[in-house]
């Protein structure tokens, strides 16, 4: 039985920074706290953990004073660089560069809005197509004081004011073909005024979806490894089973099972964004074990 791991399967550049920042620090001082998971995976929050990483939340974040504070790749609103500052917090921004540009772009958008409004124009409405509520999606309409709208689907632009003129961006992680689709949506229903859009959609990210897609197809047995809190896990997995109906999700190697791999003569494992390679090694290994177990 053949068993292979999607070679462009695994943490994105952003991710790959963001731990490397952090494992610096935890190598020089054994300990650094986290603003959030830094990465939407349990098992490799659990590594970190154990190497002196503290996850803690905004809430924590208002009581701690005079600490090293790690920001992860999906980027905060100013208010938090604000709570930092206050609490006399040194910041170890890891902020992915693709994040960290968008945030600029909608921050002058939102600032050049203002200036048209305190000329007697009106604004703009910023809208976001992404998920509420997610740590990138935060930061984001943070650069907007909270104005921006969010939406996730065709069904969100029902709550559009389309009178006005408007001005569309993309959550990062977004899929390229939702996001013509909303863009096309929003052709259709608006009758006046002004519609920009960019895609500001990451292409490292993006590029993914064909290669795996590709991937899942060549193997008769897929296992898609992914931790409960990824957004980007949940599109992977589901375009993977679209393709190929043997397709499972796992967290770890403790969901696997020999009756999963029966009869297979090739099986393939991949992950998301946020899914550690040396854990989808693991995986492969176990894998090879049933086979060698039954020989």
């Amino acid at each position: 039985m053949k068993v292979e791991i999607d070679s462009n399967s695994g943490f994105c550049f952003g991710v790959v920074t963001a731990i490397n920042k952090a494992e610096y620090e935890l190598g020089e001082t054994g300990q650094l706290y986290c603003l959030g998971d830094i990465v939407h995976n349990a098992r490799e929050v659990e590594r970190l953990q154990e190497k002196g990483l503290k996850t803690i939340t905004h809430s924590d974040l208002q009581s701690l004073k005079d600490v090293k504070v790690l920001l992860r790749a999906h980027g905060e609103p100013p208010q938090t660089y604000a709570v930092a500052k206050k609490n006399n917090i040194e910041v170890i921004d890891a902020t992915c560069p693709v994040v960290l540009q968008l945030q600029r772009r909608i921050k002058k958008t939102y600032d050049d809005g203002l200036e048209m409004e305190s000329r007697g124009g009106k604004k703009p409405l910023i809208v976001i197509y992404g998920k509420n509520g997610h740590a990138e999606v935060n930061g984001l309409v943070g650069q907007t004081n909270g104005e921006a709208v969010v939406i996730q689907d065709k069904e969100g632009l029902d709550s559009l004011d389309l009178s006005r003129d408007i001005i569309l961006y993309s959550q990062t992680t977004k899929s390229i073909e939702g996001f013509r689709e909303i863009v096309e949506e929003i052709g259709k229903r608006k009758k006046d005024g002004k519609f920009e859009y960019y895609d500001t959609i990451c292409r490292q990210v993006a590029n993914r979806m064909q290669k795996m897609k590709e991937f899942a197809e060549s193997h008769d047995v897929i296992f898609f490894v992914s931790g409960a809190k990824s957004s980007n896990g949940k599109v992977l997995f589901e375009m993977c089973k679209g393709v190929n109906p043997k397709t499972y999700l796992i967290s770890d190697e403790s969901q696997l099972s020999p009756s999963l791999v029966k009869g297979a003569n090739s099986v393939g494992v991949c992950g998301a964004t946020s899914t550690p390679f040396w854990l989808m090694e693991k995986i492969a290994g176990k894998i090879k074990d049933y086979e060698r177990s039954q020989g």
